[in-house]
């Protein structure tokens, strides 16, 4: 049984950090790309029904179950954990190259002056790699623990940090995203569901049907023009496909969700005259 990683800890300590719930089919992959790095490895599991804990416990005995309360407030909950002076924040359905392997340790052995840094992705969507589209984005994952904060958001969720420099790493981030096309209808349509209550409750408007529209077409031509999604061939044009149904589906949402609340006000004010 592998347990938490003993490296030299003489120049910073790093902990990762994972949520996770029903992943057996996928974390393995990801507890074997980091535990190279790690010092400690925190996995925070909200209620899986699966093997996900077991496997866990292979690579960590730091594995705690908890209620879900969002994806914001449960990577909050794991960073509360961590000991570590850095940290590496990584999904369940993501893995680190081998690049990355060799490229973390070797940036952070050398106390570097930037608060955190952004690895870019490698969507691997429906067995294919995509290095364009989607995968020109580089989510911010690898951070000083002093000073983080994740937002509330129930969905998207976003790391703050203290004032200072965010480096950029070159290996590459493996996201494997969807575990088939039915898969990536559902996650599609959970995310615009969640994104439109959140908009809901941030008072944001968005435009109306007319913006649903609008935002779906944007989406679209900024994956597969501005970052060239059409070089990754017909699974580009797919990805961005899917994104901007995504888009459509949170904003109508958005939209449908104020004409109720509109209508639920028209009701009670009704009420209070007749009284």
């Amino acid at each position: 049984m592998v347990m938490d990683i003993s490296l030299d800890k003489s120049s910073y300590f790093l902990s990762v950090i994972i949520i996770a719930q029903d992943e057996e089919d996928r974390i393995e992959r990801c507890l074997k790309s980091v535990q190279s790095v790690a010092h400690e490895i925190i996995v925070l599991d909200s209620g899986s029904t699966d093997r996900t804990k077991e496997i866990a416990k292979e690579y960590t005995h730091k594995v705690y179950e908890t209620d879900w309360s969002g994806y914001g407030p449960q990577k909050q909950k794991a960073l509360d954990m961590a000991k570590g002076d850095w940290v590496l924040s990584i999904d369940a359905d993501e893995a680190l190259t081998p690049e990355l392997q060799n490229e973390i340790p070797l940036v952070l052995s050398e106390n570097p002056k930037e608060v955190g840094f952004f690895l870019p992705w490698a969507v691997t969507i429906f067995q294919k790699r995509l290095d364009y589209g989607r995968s020109a984005r580089a989510p911010l994952r690898l951070f000083q623990r002093e000073g983080a904060k994740f937002t509330t958001t129930q969905v998207h969720e976003k790391v703050v940090l203290p004032k200072g420099k965010i480096g950029r790493m070159r290996g590459r981030l493996l996201h494997y995203t969807h575990r088939d096309f039915g898969h990536a209808l559902r996650k599609n349509a959970k995310y615009a569901w969640l994104g439109a209550q959140r908009r809901l409750k941030e008072g944001k408007k968005g435009g109306g049907l007319i913006g649903a529209i609008f935002r779906a077409f944007w989406v679209f031509f900024q994956i597969y023009i501005l970052r060239r999604g059409f070089l990754d061939g017909s699974f580009g044009f797919i990805v961005a496909a899917l994104y901007s149904q995504g888009a459509f589906n949170k904003y109508v949402g958005l939209w449908i969700l104020r004409r109720e609340e509109r209508n639920l006000t028209c009701q009670d004010t009704k009420k209070g005259v007749e009284k």
